[in-house]
């Protein structure tokens, strides 16, 4: 019994633990508000980006990947003014809608920040890009971007996620 009694402790920590992970994030954009909020308040909320993007206007725009455990991407602007203009989860269908076939893969990469998962298949001279998605309320998805070897878009869909996980 002390042994079921352990286990169910164990589930139970690792629910809530999971629960909290979803929460942080959102602890860290409740704390930042676009247009007042510093480059600084930014990196205290959310660290280091993963990738830093130079904009035309002398803004830059910080990567903050959550792939591959995650199912979000953030990409967070900072104005040439040194303050928060955007703050963007873009792991979304309205951002999916916007690849295109001819794009190539640093647009992409520009848009939905860093693959979960990248494949490369030698005889069809294709590879996939994946990101992790929910489809609300919590349907797990998988969007995929084939790229040819030229490193443009062939073509891309969202698919549900297998129930094994891969």
């Amino acid at each position: 019994m002390k042994l079921f009694s352990r286990l169910g402790g164990m589930v139970t920590a690792a629910a809530l633990g999971a629960l909290g992970l979803l929460g942080c994030d959102q602890q860290k954009i409740d704390k930042l508000e676009e247009g007042l909020s510093t480059e600084a308040d930014v990196r205290a909320q959310f660290g280091e980006p993963a990738f830093v993007w130079k904009e035309a206007d002398g803004g830059r725009t910080f990567e903050y990947n959550r792939q591959p455990m995650g199912h979000q991407n953030y990409m967070i602007t900072i104005g040439a003014d040194g303050k928060m203009s955007a703050l963007r989860q873009v792991v979304a269908p309205h951002v999916f809608a916007q690849i295109q076939p001819g794009m190539s893969d640093e647009q992409v990469r520009r848009m939905l920040g860093m693959p979960a998962k990248r494949m490369r298949f030698a005889l069809k001279q294709e590879t996939d890009w994946d990101w992790n998605w929910i489809d609300p309320p919590n349907r797990a998805m998988i969007f995929t971007v084939t790229f040819g070897d030229d490193g443009k878009v062939l073509r891309s869909a969202s698919m549900q996620k297998p129930q094994d996980g891969n």
